[in-house]
């Protein structure tokens, strides 16, 4: 029922939760996240849950980013920050301080990331540096290598930053 469902939760307080993305395998996660946000806010309207969507603009080619807005119905972007383009470095330092920015102004509850881009560390960092919780979905998943490669390195660095671990479960 409604009431077993939204039994527990803090009437009339809204959570806000910044979702970070950037890259093609975080949206086809983000939106299923997005969707279980909807559809617990039309069955608890007075335990609503603000879903603050922030692209980073890490792809942002049309065919690795806007075609997967359309196909899966995410939400619009409250903000693009159009970072794209330049070294890992390069990106993830300004995707650092835009974030921060966003972040400073909209003051989620909580942080969302996904998967083990330089998106994901950018916006960890940056929760963590403004004493914001982290969700990591696919937490540790990208981890489990040795190898010193720069998309496994940002997997271990978010591991370490991370308030949740959201891992998804291998069905038998």
């Amino acid at each position: 029922t409604v009431e077993s469902t939204c039994r527990g939760k803090k009437r009339g307080r809204i959570v806000r939760i910044s979702t970070i993305v950037g890259a093609r395998p975080q949206f086809v996660k983000a939106a299923t996240v997005s969707r279980a946000i909807q559809t617990h806010n039309q069955i608890c309207p007075d335990a609503l849950i603000k879903e603050i969507f922030i692209h980073t603009g890490q792809h942002f080619d049309d065919n690795m980013s806007r075609v997967f807005f359309d196909e899966l119905e995410l939400p619009n972007t409250d903000y693009h920050l159009g970072i794209g383009g330049g070294s890992h470095g390069q990106n993830t330092g300004r995707m650092i301080e835009a974030l921060e920015g966003v972040l400073l102004q909209e003051k989620p509850d909580l942080v969302m990331v996904y998967g083990d881009t330089d998106s994901t560390l950018a916006g960890a960092l940056a929760a963590v540096k403004l004493h914001i919780p982290v969700a990591h979905v696919e937490a540790a998943a990208c981890v489990r290598s040795t190898e010193r490669c720069p998309k496994r390195l940002t997997g271990w660095f978010q591991t370490m930053l991370q308030t949740s671990f959201l891992h998804p479960l291998r069905r038998q």
